[in-house]
C-alpha cells in the first residue's frame, strides 16, 4: 500500500489535526483572537476546531503534546495549569490595547455564529472583560453571597445570583494578560477560584470593569439549566435559544456532568444538521474506496459474536459472509458460546474457510465467557495491526453487504449502523444516559428510530454492531472487562472515557435486529416458530417472493378449475422445515384403516388421512396467525365480498400420501367454508401422481407447485377426491377454514 494510502486509512489523524498544527486557515475580518488549551486531540477539539473555522474564528492552541499537570477536574478542583499556559501562551499580545482575546474551553465547546456577531454582544455590554456566568458557585458555595446582585430583564423571573464560571471569558488582551499575571497560582490549584476572587474582589472588578454574561448573551453554560435551552431551526442554520432570558447565545459549554447530553444537542449546532437541509456534517472527512484496488484495502478483524440462542442465525452467517469487501483483507474471529448453534457455525466456517485471510474459532466446549472472547478478539486486532475492528454480533443482521465499505468510508473512529427490531422501538444504540450510566431516552430519538431524520448522530452508547478504527484498539485493551457492567456497558464507558465519540448512522437501512429473548430452542426448526417474536425475519424467510403479486387488483389469479385459485405464498424452506417438523414428531394417524381418531372432539374421521395435526408440534397458534395475516388478504381477492376476521380453522393438518400406506382419498366434501392446501414438495421429483380432482367439473390439478396454494370452496359446490401417487411420498398441507 503506498505511503499516502495508509495516512487515509490508518489513523484520523489528518481528520482534524491539521487544524490543531496549523490553526485555522481563516482571517478573521474581526479583530479578535481565540485561544484554548488542549493538551492532546480527541474528538471533542476536533469538533471544537471546526466550529471555530466555520464561523472564521482563529484560534491559538496552548500546550498541545505537553503533560496535563491540572488535576482530574472531573473529580474535583483543579485547573491553576490552564491559568499558567494561558499567562504564557499570550505574551506575544501584551500592550495590544485593540485586540479582543477570547479564552474558551475546547473538549466540551462550540461555536454558533460568527466572529462578528460576537464582537457586536461583546461591545453592547460596556466592558473590558465578560466572563461567563453559570448557576453553580465552584468550588467554594459561601461565596455565593458575595456576588453582587444581578436581575434577570424578564420579569416573570425572580432575582438569581449567577456565580462566575471560567469555562469562557473575552476582553482586551492587555486586561487579560494583567488578570492572569496577577498572582501566582499552583497547576494544580482551582482555576475558577483563582478567576471568582479576583471578581469579588470590588477593586479589581472595577480596575478591569468585568462583568458577568448573566443573561448568556455569549456562553451558555449547560450544566443544571438544560431544560432553560431548546434547539431552533431557521432555514439551513441551527442555533440555541435561552427560553429565560430569550437570548442566542453564540459559545456553547457542555459544563459539568452532562456531557452525553451536550453531545446529543452538539449534534444540531453549527448548522451540522437542520430541518430543512438535513445533515450537512455528514460527508466530512469522508473517505473513497472507489478507486482502491483490493490488495490497497484496509485489514478489518470481523469479531462474530454469539453469545445467545439467536433466531435466524444461518441468515446472520449469510449476511456476514456476502458483505461486498475483499475476504482477503479480512480476519474472522469467530466466538459461538451456544452448543445448539455449533453444527451452524461449524459448516459455515467449513464453507469459507478458504475465502478469509484467517478464521479464529472459539467453541462452545472451549467454555469461554463472552467477556474472554471479546477482550481476546480486541487482542487478536491489536497484535494483527488491523486497521478497523468490526463488531458483529448475531441479533444483527446486516442486509445491506455493502454495509463495512460505507462505514469505512464514512471515516468516524467509532461507528455503528443503526439496526433495530421492526416494529419495535428498540435499537443498538441509546440517546442518553441516567446519572447511573444506564439507559436513558433522549428527545430526539424516536424521531431517529424511525428515521424521521437521518444523519451521523453522536450518542453514548452502542451495541450489536460496530466498527473501531485502528488506532483506537490498543487503548482499549481489556475495555470489556467491568465489575458491575455488562460487557457492551463497560465497552462504552471505555471509549467515552478515552474522549472519543460514538456515532451511530441511520443514512443508510444497514439491517436490523432479531428479538432473541423467547426464543423457543426445542423444535427441530426453531426459526419457524418465531411468527410472532421476529415477524419481518420469518416473513423474509418463509414468505414466497411473488406472494404480494396476487394482492395487485390488476393482476388476474390462475384459475386450473372453477372457482379454484393458486397462489404462491411460502418458500420452499418453509415446505421442506414444516415436512421435517412432521417426520421429526413421526405420530402420523392411521390412514384409511381407521375412522378412530382421539384429536378429534367427536373421536371420529369421516375421511381419514394420514395426518399431523398442527397442534401435535405447537404450531396451531403459529398457523392461526399465518391464515390471519397471509391467507385471509387473498381469500378476500379470490371470494369478494366474503371475510371472516380472524379466521376461524379448527383442522390444521399435513397429508402424506404413498403407494404403500394412503396413496389416494376418495371423493369428499370439506367441513369449511373455504379450503386452502398447500403443495409441500416437487411433483416429478419426489413423487409422481397425486394431485386433486373436482368431481362436478372434471377438472384436475395435477401439476402442482411447491410452495403454491390452492384455495377452493369447502361445502357444496367442490367435491373432490385425492388422485393417486403412484411413486415416493407427497405432502401438503390443509387447513379447513371458517367451518
Amino acid at each position: 500500500m503506498s505511503r499516502e494510502k495508509q495516512q487515509t486509512f490508518s489513523g484520523l489523524t489528518i481528520f482534524g489535526l491539521v487544524l490543531l498544527w496549523f490553526g485555522t486557515s481563516v482571517v478573521s475580518c474581526t479583530d479578535i483572537q481565540v485561544v484554548t488549551v488542549a493538551t492532546h486531540a480527541n474528538d471533542g477539539l476536533r469538533r471544537y476546531m471546526k466550529s471555530a473555522q466555520k464561523y472564521g474564528f482563529d484560534v491559538k492552541v496552548l500546550g498541545f503534546g505537553q503533560k496535563w499537570d491540572g488535576g482530574n477536574m472531573e473529580l474535583g478542583i483543579g485547573g491553576g495549569h490552564k491559568v499558567n499556559l494561558l499567562k504564557e501562551g499570550i505574551q506575544e499580545f501584551a500592550g495590544r490595547d485593540d485586540l479582543l482575546l477570547m479564552f474558551t474551553d475546547s473538549y466540551d465547546v462550540v461555536f454558533t455564529n460568527t466572529a462578528e456577531e460576537l464582537v457586536k454582544k461583546f461591545k453592547k455590554f460596556d466592558a473590558r472583560v465578560v466572563f461567563s456566568a453559570e448557576g453553580f458557585c465552584w468550588p467554594k458555595d459561601e461565596l455565593a453571597k458575595q456576588y453582587p446582585e444581578s436581575s434577570m430583564s424578564n420579569d416573570h423571573f425572580k432575582l438569581i445570583i449567577f456565580p462566575l464560571c471560567f469555562a469562557g471569558f473575552i476582553g482586551y488582551a492587555k486586561d487579560i494578560l494583567e488578570i492572569v499575571s496577577h498572582k501566582a497560582i499552583g497547576n494544580q490549584d482551582d482555576d475558577q477560584l483563582y478567576y471568582t476572587e479576583i471578581f469579588l474582589d470590588k477593586a479589581l472588578r472595577e480596575k478591569w470593569s468585568i462583568k458577568l454574561d448573566t443573561k448568556s448573551e455569549i456562553f451558555q453554560n449547560l450544566h443544571g439549566v438544560l431544560g432553560n435551552v431548546d434547539l431552533k431551526f431557521v432555514g439551513p442554520r441551527s442555533y440555541l435559544y435561552n427560553t429565560k432570558t430569550g437570548t442566542t447565545p453564540i459559545v456553547i459549554h457542555g459544563n459539568g456532568p452532562i456531557k452525553p447530553e451536550f453531545n446529543r444537542i452538539a449534534n444540531y449546532l453549527g448548522d451540522s444538521w437542520t430541518q430543512s437541509v438535513g445533515c450537512k456534517s455528514c460527508q466530512e472527512d469522508y473517505i473513497s474506496l472507489r478507486d482502491v484496488k483490493h490488495e490497497d484495502f484496509p485489514t478489518v478483524l470481523i469479531a462474530v459474536m454469539i453469545e445467545q440462542p439467536t433466531p435466524f442465525l444461518n441468515e446472520f452467517l449469510g449476511h456476514v459472509r456476502d458483505q461486498i469487501y475483499p475476504k482477503q483483507k479480512i480476519d474472522l474471529f469467530v466466538h459461538n458460546k451456544v452448543k445448539l448453534h455449533e453444527e451452524t457455525v461449524s459448516n459455515f466456517l467449513e464453507n469459507v474457510k478458504d475465502e478469509y485471510h484467517s478464521i479464529n474459532h472459539l467453541r462452545a466446549e472451549d467454555q469461554v465467557t463472552e467477556v474472554q472472547a471479546r477482550n481476546w478478539a480486541l487482542e487478536e486486532c491489536a497484535k494483527r495491526k488491523c486497521q478497523y475492528f468490526f463488531n458483529v454480533d448475531s441479533t444483527s443482521q446486516l442486509r445491506h453487504h455493502g454495509g463495512l465499505h460505507i462505514l469505512i468510508e464514512t471515516n468516524r473512529t467509532v461507528l455503528a449502523p443503526m439496526l433495530t427490531r421492526p416494529y419495535k422501538l428498540w435499537s443498538n444504540w441509546w440517546g442518553a444516559l441516567n446519572k447511573n450510566g444506564f439507559y436513558a431516552r433522549s428527545d430526539d430519538y424516536m424521531d431517529i428510530v424511525q428515521n424521521n431524520r437521518l444523519g451521523l448522530w453522536n450518542v453514548p452508547f452502542i451495541t450489536g454492531a460496530y466498527l473501531v478504527h485502528g488506532s483506537l484498539i490498543p487503548s482499549l485493551l481489556g475495555s470489556y472487562t467491568h465489575p458491575d457492567l455488562d460487557p457492551d456497558m463497560a465497552f462504552c464507558k471505555a471509549v467515552r472515557e478515552k474522549e472519543t465519540f460514538m456515532f451511530v448512522s441511520n443514512m443508510f437501512m444497514y439491517g436490523h435486529q432479531t428479538d432473541p429473548e423467547n426464543f423457543e430452542t426445542t423444535h427441530k426448526n426453531n426459526d419457524l416458530f418465531e411468527i410472532f417474536n421476529n415477524p419481518w425475519d420469518w416473513e423474509l424467510k418463509y414468505i414466497h417472493e411473488n406472494y404480494s403479486i396476487s394482492l395487485d387488483p390488476k393482476y388476474t389469479l390462475p384459475q386450473p378449475c372453477p372457482d379454484v385459485f393458486w397462489f404462491p405464498i411460502v418458500t420452499e424452506t418453509f415446505c421442506d422445515e414444516l415436512v421435517s417438523e412432521m417426520e421429526n414428531h413421526g405420530g402420523w394417524s392411521g390412514g384409511r384403516d381407521s375412522h378412530k381418531d382421539d384429536r378429534l372432539a367427536t373421536g371420529y374421521e369421516n375421511v381419514p388421512t394420514v395426518d399431523i395435526h398442527m397442534n401435535q408440534i405447537g404450531f396451531e397458534r403459529h398457523w392461526l396467525h399465518f391464515l390471519k395475516i397471509y391467507v385471509s388478504k387473498l381469500q378476500q381477492r379470490a371470494y369478494e365480498g366474503y371475510f371472516h376476521d380472524p379466521p376461524h380453522a379448527i383442522m390444521n393438518f399435513v397429508v402424506r400420501y404413498r403407494p404403500e400406506e394412503q396413496p389416494f382419498l376418495r371423493p369428499h366434501h370439506d367441513s369449511s367454508t373455504f379450503t386452502i392446501n398447500i403443495a409441500l414438495n416437487t411433483p416429478m421429483v419426489d413423487f409422481e401422481g397425486g394431485g386433486c380432482r373436482f368431481i362436478r367439473y372434471n377438472c384436475s390439478v395435477q401439476s402442482t407447485k411447491k410452495g403454491w396454494m390452492l384455495m377452493h370452496p369447502g361445502r357444496l359446490t367442490h367435491y373432490h377426491e385425492g388422485l393417486y401417487t403412484t411413486k415416493g411420498t407427497r405432502y401438503i398441507m390443509v387447513s379447513f377454514i371458517d367451518p
